[in-house]
């Protein structure tokens, strides 16, 4: 497809909006912008945080959403809805897939039908002691383990906890915070991840991002704190593993029915086994985000990336 019909469309990037990721979502959409109008796109900021932001697309005559919002309420098939409704074009997976990628636990419900592997994993029963289910999640999945919200991104509420006493004290505050929560395995290993851009048959897997954090684990801070992470690329995994971690990664992306762009965040243990930790259906695209490294690795500028991300909402029609 040519890039002309590219400056026939009006486009509206959403950025911002009310989660907990809004400020790298500010990054993302300002990166974006900047390289739509390098495309020589008719462009214009949208932050759903507005009350009138429907009225204003419509009065602006928009033809395509891209979507660079992050995190609950945005990423998580209300926004899609809201769009759908209203029949603007977007970036992105559809309401269903969003909603399925931002539950941790739906996910892995899914995943686990699909014999594609994620690590074991006990959801919190709201209506049993929650004392008594941390207790079951130590006998059942040991220590250390993670504790994770089951709808937010970004590693936002993520622990691992390393004793009964400190995950009683952390299931009380995260489930206090964030509400819906689940028990995780920890898996030690290596922390990959693979992008995914594409539609039908023209969907691939980027090159395999190793990512080395300075902190525990990949949390907010070494995600989005310049120099808190080692990215290796392509990662230090034998040529068979690297293609058997792709192919799991494009099988989540379908299995879940996401479209045109993902990212399929892992974890590969000391043998060797690689787990599907999330899947993240509108990854960041800041400076510091895997996305465009794995596509810079590829030899895809970002302004490719964005164009194809674009093209992408197009084709669905």
């Amino acid at each position: 497809m040519e890039k002309e019909w590219l400056l026939q469309k009006r486009i509206a990037v959403l950025m911002g909006g009310k989660s907990g990721e809004r400020q790298v979502s500010l990054r993302s959409g300002a990166r974006v912008m900047a390289a739509l109008q390098r495309l020589g796109a008719d462009a214009i900021g949208v932050d759903p945080i507005e009350g009138d932001w429907v009225d204003s697309m419509q009065a602006a005559s928009i033809d395509i959403a891209f979507l660079a919002l992050h995190g609950k309420g945005c990423e998580d098939g209300t926004i899609q809805g809201v769009l759908e409704a209203f029949e603007f074009a977007y970036t992105g997976s559809g309401v269903l897939a969003s909603a399925l990628a931002m539950n941790k636990v739906m996910t892995k419900r899914i995943l686990s039908t699909m014999d594609i592997p994620t690590p074991d994993y006990l959801a919190i029963d709201p209506d049993q002691s929650l004392d008594l289910q941390c207790e079951e999640a130590a006998d059942r999945l040991g220590f250390p383990l993670m504790l994770k919200p089951a709808s937010e991104g970004s590693s936002i509420g993520v622990s691992i906890v390393r004793e009964l006493p400190e995950l009683k004290r952390m299931a009380r505050k995260t489930q206090h915070q964030f509400g819906e929560l689940f028990f995780e395995r920890y898996i030690q290993g290596q922390e990959v991840t693979v992008g995914l851009l594409g539609i039908e048959k023209d969907l691939r897997a980027l090159p395999v991002l190793e990512l080395i954090p300075k902190r525990e684990f990949y949390d907010y801070e070494a995600k989005y704190t310049e120099g808190m992470t080692e990215f290796i690329l392509p990662a230090r995994l034998p040529d068979a593993l690297t293609n058997q971690v792709q192919e799991i990664a494009v099988n989540t992306h379908k299995g879940i029915g996401c479209w045109g762009v993902s990212r399929v965040d892992m974890r590969v243990d000391t043998d060797g086994q690689p787990y599907v930790m999330e899947l993240n259906t509108l990854p960041g695209l800041t400076d510091l985000s895997d996305l465009p490294a794995q596509a810079a690795a590829a030899g895809i500028t970002y302004d490719e990336l964005i164009y194809e991300i674009l093209v992408s909402a197009q084709a669905r029609g």
